[in-house]
């Protein structure tokens, strides 16, 4: 079983962030950049079925040359190869059109994508490739079993969780449940060691425009100030909470 996983190389969710040129553009002065946590338990899941069932895991990421140490890390978990398409991801279909030229090229089994990454929140890529290539998608997925060509996955639905049987070749939008987090994969030294001999392939990107831009980014409003009421001033409390907070 061949194995691909998309990997996004997205902001740590403890930096700050800034906009440049008018709030048009992402500031990336200072930023840690890392793999999308919704990736990372997709490309955990790869690593288990390669050591259960013997399967081949590439990664692949569509963006620029600083996503290469993102990869790096993702061959140190275990994966067996990288593919990077030159290309800035700015789109979501511009994305998938690149990812679907990298599945038909390599015939791969199983594609596991994050159901959404942490920067641009979409949640568009993992299906628009499946509409691609006309293959079977599950998303929000926390269950995946394979045996064979067969596939068990569980997904959550509102209130719940449903079970389907399904065939590869599937694409799944993986989430957190997917592996426990405490199965999560930390690089030791062997890996680090071993995946800087690991292939990672640099593709050029097929001839897609981009179909949307961003125009500006706007980062929320700051919170207010707290204020601090005095315990035996109950009347102050209720007041404020009456009349400016507006909750009661």
């Amino acid at each position: 079983m061949k194995i691909l996983v998309c990997i996004s190389h997205v902001p740590d969710t403890t930096s700050k962030i800034n906009f440049t040129n008018n709030d048009t553009e992402f500031d990336t002065n200072g930023v840690q950049f890392v793999i999308n946590p919704n990736d990372e338990f997709g490309l955990t899941k790869a690593v288990i079925l390669k050591e259960q069932q013997g399967a081949s895991v590439t990664v692949v990421n569509v963006g620029g040359t600083d996503a290469e140490a993102t990869l790096r890390k993702a061959l140190a978990i275990g994966a067996d190869e990288a593919i990077r398409i030159n290309a800035n991801p700015t789109d979501g279909m511009f994305v998938a059109k690149q990812l679907a030229e990298v599945v038909k090229q390599g015939g791969y089994d199983l594609i596991i994508a994050g159901k959404e990454s942490l920067d641009y929140n979409g949640g568009m890529v993992p299906g628009m490739l499946a509409g691609i290539l006309n293959y079977n998608f599950v998303n929000s997925c926390t269950g995946l079993e394979i045996d064979g060509s067969n596939a068990k996955v569980i997904r959550e639905i509102d209130g719940g969780k449903e079970t389907l049987s399904t065939s590869l070749p599937l694409i799944i939008g993986g989430q957190k449940g997917l592996v426990e987090e405490k199965d999560l994969r930390i690089p030791n030294m062997r890996g680090i060691m071993m995946a800087r001999s690991k292939a990672l392939t640099v593709n050029e990107p097929t001839n897609d425009n981009n179909a949307t831009k961003a125009v500006k980014f706007e980062k929320p409003a700051p919170k207010s100030a707290v204020k601090l009421v005095s315990a035996d001033n109950l009347d102050e409390l209720v007041n404020l909470l009456h009349n400016e907070a507006k909750v009661i």
